[in-house]
C-alpha cells in the first residue's frame, strides 16, 4: 500500500514536526515569486525551532516579495521510514512540495556531529551528494552557520559558503542569483560572479596540494577566486533586520520562548572558546531597540517569557538600564524574563534581587577548569574566591543546588588540575554548611558537569592536540574515584562523541570521503547518542586509509598551513600564536574593555574596538 505525504501524519510519533500552519508561518503564492529557498536545518524540529539565526534569516527573506523561504528539518527515523518507504523525497513545511523543486537549498551548520544529517537530507531530497554531480538543472546547495569555520571536511558536498552572519551577504547573494536566472541560469558562471562577493567562499575554485607527511603543501585559489576569504559582519544591530513576531510550534521545543538579541561577540578571549573570537567585534544595541523589539515579540506570539540572547549577557554594558526598561512592563504583564550566559563576576545583587533570578532559575558558573593555573591557562580570568563569594550570597538568599560547568583534557592540564575540579565542589558543599544564613533543614546539591575538550580553528588552541579518548577515559575516571560526598553529583561527557568532534573540527577536504563512507554504512544522527556509533566511523577511517589521530591527537607546528588559513575571521595568526604562548606560561590577556589586545578585529572599526 502506498501513502501520499499528508497520510503519514497519523502514522508517525509527532506529526506537528511535519504538518505545518503553525502561528506566524509564512505561506505565499509559488506563482508570484521569484526565488524558493529551502532553509534546512540538520536536526530535529524541536531542535532547529529553538535556533536563533533561522527565525532571524526565515523573516528577513520572507519580507522579500519575490522570496518564498520554507522550513526543512531533518525527520525522525520513523518519518523518514515511512517516506523512503513511499517515496515522498523531503519537503519545505510551509507548501509541503519536495525541495528539489526550489531554487537554493541552505544549511545551517551549528556543529560537525550533523555532518552525517546533512547527506542524509541531500538524499531524502533525491539529490546526488557531490556539488560537481550537480549540473544546473539542480537547485544551488550553499551553507553557513559556525562550522563554515573550517567547511573543508564538507566542502566537496556544497557550492559555496557563507562566511560569518549571513543577513547582508545572502541577500546580495539572492539579487545575483535574480540576474543569473532572468538571463538564463548556468551554476558555474553564477558561482564565478558570486565569489566575489565578500563573505562567499567556492570551494570547488581552490585546488589544495599535500606533502609526503600529509599536512597541506599549498591552497591555491583559481577562476578569480581571492586568495582569502574574508567573513561578513552586520556592522550597525540597530538598524539590522530583527523579527517581530516569532513561528508558534505546535509542541514543545528545546527553547520554547521569545528570544531578543542583546550584542554580538564577546569580551572575554576565553582560549578554549570559538564563538568567543569568530564573533568579534563586539556590537550591542541600544537598549530602546532591544525593549522594542522585546515587547513586539511577547505580543505577536503570545509568550510569557523571553530571554536576553548573547555569548554573555552581563557583559553588556548598559545592562541594568536595559533591564529598568524591559521590567516596567515586564513585570505588569507577569513576563517573565531570562537571563542566560551570566558570569559570576557580571551582576550586582540588587539586580539578582529584584529579577529574582537565583529563585527562579538556579545558580550556574562555569569555571572550566578546578585550579586557578589552569583558568589562568585558559585566560577565564575568574577567580576561586569570587566563585566561593557569590556561591554564600546564593546561599544566604535561600538557594540550595549549585551547577558548575568544566572541561577536562585543556591544554596544559596535569591530574592536579583534574583534581581541582573535586576539590572546588567540595569547597561550595562546605560553603553551604559554614554559612549561618543558610536554609535551614535542607541539603546542598552540586551537579558537576564535565566536557571533553575540543580543540577548534581560530582559537589559540587551535595548534594543540586533543586528549586521546583512552586519555579522557582514565582522567574521567580520576575524577570520579575523588568525590566522596553523595552532595556532589557527577555527569561527564561522552569521550568518543568529542573524540569524532576533534577529527571533523579541524579535519580537511580528503574526510569528505569518510563522511560519504559512513552515510552509506548507515550513519544518519551522529549527533544523538542512541544513534551514535564511534565504531563505524573507525571502520570507515581504517577502510579509506586516514588515521584519525593526524586530525585529533597531532600538535601543528605554527608554521604549517591549516586546511582554514584562507578563510579571514578577523582574527589574526600572529594574535592567536601570542595567546597559545602566553597559554603555555599561565598568563591572563585583559578583556576587550580593559585593554585591547590587537586581536585584528579592528579592522571593521565597530562596536567595541571604537570605545
Amino acid at each position: 500500500m502506498s501513502y501520499r505525504l499528508e497520510d503519514l501524519f497519523r502514522l508517525v510519533q509527532k506529526p506537528g514536526r511535519y504538518t505545518g500552519g503553525e502561528v506566524n508561518s509564512v505561506v505565499k503564492d509559488k506563482g508570484k515569486v521569484n526565488i524558493r529557498f529551502a532553509f534546512c536545518f540538520p536536526d530535529l524540529y524541536e531542535v532547529g525551532m529553538s535556533h536563533l539565526g533561522m527565525k532571524i534569516l526565515y523573516g528577513l527573506y520572507n519580507r522579500e516579495p519575490d522570496i518564498w523561504c520554507e522550513r526543512v528539518f531533518m525527520p525522525d527515523t520513523d518519518m523518514e521510514r515511512l517516506m523512503r518507504e513511499n517515496g515522498i523525497k523531503l519537503f519545505g513545511i510551509e507548501s509541503r512540495e519536495p525541495i528539489d523543486r526550489f531554487d537554493i537549498i541552505g544549511f545551517t551548520l551549528q556543529y560537525e556531529l550533523s555532518y552525517t544529517a546533512v547527506l542524509n537530507m541531500l538524499d531524502l531530497a533525491g539529490l546526488p551528494l557531490y556539488s560537481r554531480e550537480r549540473d544546473s538543472s539542480y537547485p544551488l546547495v550553499i551553507a553557513g552557520g559556525p562550522c563554515v569555520s573550517n567547511p573543508e571536511p564538507i566542502a566537496d558536498f556544497f557550492d559555496l559558503f557563507v562566511l560569518g552572519e549571513g543577513e547582508d551577504a545572502s541577500l546580495e547573494l539572492f539579487e545575483l542569483y535574480r540576474k543569473h536566472k532572468a538571463g538564463g541560469y548556468d551554476k558555474e558562471e553564477f558561482l564565478r560572479d558570486a565569489a566575489r562577493i565578500e563573505g562567499v567562499y567556492v570551494p570547488s575554485f581552490y585546488n589544495v596540494s599535500y606533502k609526503d607527511d600529509g599536512t597541506i603543501a599549498s591552497i591555491t585559489p583559481k577562476n578569480g577566486a581571492p586568495a582569502k576569504v574574508r567573513k561578513r559582519i552586520v556592522e550597525d544591530l540597530d538598524s539590522a533586520y530583527y523579527p517581530d513576531r516569532f513561528v508558534v510550534p505546535f509542541i514543545d521545543i528545546v527553547h520554547d520562548r521569545a528570544m531578543s538579541e542583546v550584542f554580538r561577540g564577546c569580551i572575554r578571549g576565553c582560549r578554549f572558546c570559538q564563538a568567543g573570537f569568530i564573533y568579534r567585534p563586539v556590537r550591542e544595541k541600544s537598549p530602546g531597540v532591544i525593549d522594542a523589539q522585546s515587547r513586539a515579540l511577547c505580543e505577536n506570539t503570545g509568550y510569557e517569557e523571553f530571554s536576553l540572547s548573547s555569548l554573555s549577557t552581563s557583559d553588556y554594558s548598559r545592562i541594568e538600564e536595559l533591564l529598568e526598561k524591559l521590567l516596567g512592563w515586564a513585570e505588569e504583564r507577569q513576563t517573565n524574563i531570562s537571563l542566560p550566559s551570566l558570569r559570576v563576576d557580571g551582576f550586582s545583587e540588587e539586580l539578582a534581587a529584584r529579577l529574582n533570578i537565583l529563585r527562579r532559575s538556579g545558580l550556574t558558573f562555569a569555571p572550566e577548569a578546578g585550579t586557578q593555573r589552569l583558568r589562568d591557562a585558559i585566560n577565564k580570568n575568574l577567580s576561586e574566591d569570587e566563585i566561593l563569594k557569590t556561591a554564600q550570597k546564593a546561599f544566604s538568599a535561600g538557594w540550595t543546588s549549585v551547577k558548575l560547568y568544566f572541561m577536562i583534557g585543556l591544554p596544559t592540564e596535569t591530574l592536579e588540575d583534574v583534581g581541582g575540579i573535586a576539590d572546588l565542589s567540595q569547597k561550595i558543599v562546605d560553603c553551604f554548611y559554614k554559612n549561618p544564613d543558610r536554609p535551614k533543614g535542607k541539603g546542598v546539591n552540586v551537579s558537576v558537569s564535565v566536557a571533553c575538550f575540543v580543540p577548534k580553528p581560530f582559537t589559540p588552541f587551535q595548534w594543540e592536540p586533543q586528549d586521546t579518548m583512552t586519555e579522557l577515559e582514565e582522567k574521567q575516571r580520576h575524577l570520579r574515584d575523588l568525590i566522596k560526598t553523595r552532595k556532589i553529583t557527577l555527569r561527564c561527557h561522552d569521550p568518543a562523541t568529542s573524540s569524532l568532534e576533534g577529527v571533523l573540527a579541524r579535519g580537511d577536504r580528503r574526510l569528505c570521503a569518510i563522511l560519504e563512507e559512513v552515510f552509506r554504512r548507515g550513519g544518519r544522527r551522529d549527533a544523538w547518542s542512541e544513534h551514535f556509533s564511534l565504531q563505524t566511523w573507525l571502520d570507515a577511517m581504517k577502510d579509506l586509509g586516514v588515521d584519525p589521530g593526524f586530525y585529533a591527537n597531532r600538535r601543528r607546528g605554527y608554521d604549517e598551513i591549516l586546511p582554514w588559513d584562507h578563510l579571514d575571521y578577523g582574527v589574526t595568526k600572529k594574535y592567536l600564536i601570542r595567546e597559545n604562548q602566553l597559554a603555555h606560561q599561565s598568563r591572563t590577556t585583559p578583556n576587550c574593555r580593559i585593554s585591547c589586545s590587537g586581536c585584528g578585529a579592528a579592522v571593521w572599526g565597530k562596536g567595541v574596538c571604537t570605545e
